[in-house]
């Protein structure tokens, strides 16, 4: 899916606690997430450092977006 939408001109970034998947189906700009039952968050944190942590995982994934990649790129923290 992330393959035929980016081209049809529209990038995407493709966001996976598993990179090693996204580098399998083709994802050209990858932003890695915390874990599988939580990908954006931590229950762990405090409601005000979950906020940040999720803040800065968008943050990475529209900075992604203004990236020109000719290859895989992992987008790390």
């Amino acid at each position: 899916m992330v393959k035929e939408i980016e081209r049809a001109g529209l990038p995407v970034v493709h966001l996976c606690t598993v990179t090693p998947i996204s580098l399998t189906v083709g994802a050209n700009r990858i932003v890695p997430t915390i874990a599988i039952p939580h990908p954006l968050g931590n229950p762990e944190l405090s409601a005000e450092d979950e906020y940040k942590l999720r803040k800065g995982i968008v943050a990475r994934a529209l900075d992604a977006l203004t990236k020109e990649v000719e290859d895989q790129t992992i987008f790390e923290g």
